[in-house]
């Protein structure tokens, strides 16, 4: 990863920071609990706001990255392996398991395609319905037991990017890798979550008896520019993949 802020890139300049000094963490740079530069040094150092590099550094403190000390600073830490999704952050769950550490990973694409929408997608997209948009069915597995079941619906101009991903097609690369590459960073999203009785086409995919109680996330992503571009439903079996919030005083 570049070690300074790339003014043009889409990526956020908060997550670009804390790319950068995750990974100094993760290399040793500022030892063992050692201490971080502060928030001043880091503006200084990077031309960036102080709200800006407050927004990194609470980053780094939810992830378990950084802890913070009272009248001293931020100090590095180890974050805790952990099988949870944050469900309140940009990341997918592949990318946040990753950075955990779990390695047990499997996707199977169920299917992929243009597709009509149905009135929820649609609706959620803001698109016609008579309008065809990208679907991509996906089930992951974590250390061989079925987690999740999630359906993308992208507009047709990003689905067509989709669509070329072979990688993604396939199951191996990054979804969210991706569409960051294609310029579709996640400045803002809504998710919702419901407890719901698993639907007999969903329970089949969870391996789960129908009825089951699931948790099912929807969730709509926008970039810097307000395109959408990126509407999901993901149902979740949470004795696999408990759903994890991050709370830290602003």
């Amino acid at each position: 990863m570049a070690q300074t802020i790339e003014r043009n890139s889409p990526v956020p300049y908060y997550e670009q920071l804390f790319g950068i000094l995750r990974d100094r963490i993760v290399r040793g740079e500022f030892g063992e609990d050692g201490r971080l530069p502060s928030e001043h040094e880091l503006c200084r150092e990077f031309g960036l706001s102080r709200a800006t590099v407050r927004q990194t550094l609470a980053k780094l403190e939810s992830e378990g990255h950084a802890r913070r000390i009272a009248r001293r600073g931020m100090f590095a830490t180890t974050p805790s392996e952990s099988s949870s999704w944050v469900v309140q952050d940009t990341e997918g769950f592949l990318e946040s398991q990753i950075r955990h550490g779990r390695t047990g990973i499997e996707t199977t694409v169920v299917s992929a395609g243009f597709v009509a929408p149905p009135a929820h997608v649609a609706d959620a997209l803001g698109v016609d319905r008579d309008e065809d948009v990208f679907a991509l069915e996906r089930v992951r597995t974590l250390d061989g037991d079925v987690a999740l079941f999630s359906t993308n619906w992208f507009p047709a101009a990003v689905g067509r990017t989709v669509a070329g991903a072979q990688d993604v097609l396939h199951g191996v690369g990054s979804l969210n890798t991706m569409l960051r590459g294609a310029g579709h960073v996640t400045a803002r999203a809504q998710r919702v979550v419901h407890a719901l009785a698993a639907p007999e086409a969903v329970a089949r995919h969870l391996e789960v008896e129908p009825g089951r109680a699931v948790l099912r996330i929807r969730s709509r992503s926008w970039d810097a520019d307000r395109t959408l571009f990126d509407y999901y439903e993901t149902w979740v079996r949470t004795d696999v993949v408990p759903l994890e919030v991050n709370v830290t005083a602003g």
